[in-house]
């Protein structure tokens, strides 16, 4: 239950990610659910492949560069699916930047309404 709450808030902050950055675009509610998935996927799957072979970068970067590796992720995204639509690289990382934090918040709202019972 936890999981679906979880994915339908994050397709809802795309959509208001669409809403606040002209940049990014998305059509429907359907959509914006199909790319919080894949989202989610690129992220669990790629990502940490991402991180450790850029990871000499991330270290000269002090970190910032994993900024770019989320814009890729979330530009792979878009370019996979149909009415999901990034402009360019630029619009991907601030996109990406309003997401995660989106993501950051829906975090802490679950953690409030789901506390774990240990």
């Amino acid at each position: 239950m936890k999981t679906l709450i979880r994915w339908l808030l994050l397709a809802g902050a795309l959509l208001l990610v669409a809403h606040l950055y002209p940049g990014v675009q998305v059509t429907s509610f359907t959509t914006a659910l199909i790319a919080a998935l894949v989202l989610g996927l690129f992220n669990t799957l790629l990502r940490p492949v991402l991180v450790l072979l850029t990871l000499p970068v991330t270290l000269l970067t002090l970190g910032l560069f994993l900024f770019v590796i989320n814009a890729l992720l979330f530009w792979a995204t878009a370019s996979v699916l149909d009415g999901f639509t990034v402009t360019g690289f630029p619009a991907a990382l601030i996109g990406s930047l309003i997401y995660s934090l989106c993501g950051m918040a829906i975090d802490v709202l679950m953690e409030r309404l789901f506390p774990d019972s240990e």
